[in-house]
């Protein structure tokens, strides 16, 4: 009597088990799901994260183009101004 109160018990634990098992596969495929739909939110982000770094770049060198022509313009009066002076002290010299 004793061997099948035995098989009973252990049954009954064998069950309990499976029970915790398929329990513990339902969180699993839950928590599995959660992260494939945060994968695909991060996939989204990174695409736009992509176009935002593109179109901030483009921003980025139109205005380094500007301020390079304006520092080129700056340059180029300075030179001008530079040679006006100097011809200015020629011209000064040559009149003594």
């Amino acid at each position: 009597m004793q061997s099948s109160g035995q098989v009973t018990g252990a049954t009954q634990a064998k069950e309990r088990l499976y029970t915790q098992l398929a329990g513990s596969f339902g969180r699993m495929n839950r928590a599995l799901v959660q992260t494939s739909n945060l994968c695909e939110l991060l996939q989204q982000d990174l695409h736009a994260m992509r176009t935002f770094v593109g179109l901030d770049a483009a921003m980025l060198m139109t205005i380094a183009a500007s301020l390079n022509a304006d520092h080129g313009e700056e340059e180029s009066t300075e030179h001008a101004s530079d040679e006006q002076f100097t011809d200015a002290k020629k011209s000064n010299s040559d009149f003594r």
